[in-house]
């Protein structure tokens, strides 16, 4: 996407919109827009065992930490 002699594409401030534009839609077309539903974030705190962490677990692993 970078031209051969980039200084002579921002010579014009049109040309380089235009090449801009184009790398913004090359992104856009790769990568998709997507959907904000799918990324939803989990709030729940898990052990690598899989349970879940309480916060009594959390100030266990405080004070160990602090000794």
């Amino acid at each position: 996407m970078v031209p051969l002699r980039p200084a002579r594409l921002f010579r014009s401030r049109w040309a380089a919109l235009l090449w801009a534009a184009g790398v913004i839609f090359t992104a856009v077309s790769f990568i998709g827009l997507g959907d904000s539903e799918s990324h939803a974030v989990e709030s729940k705190l898990v052990d690598a065992t899989g349970v879940d962490v309480s916060n009594a677990d959390l100030a266990v692993l405080a004070n160990a930490l602090s000794e």
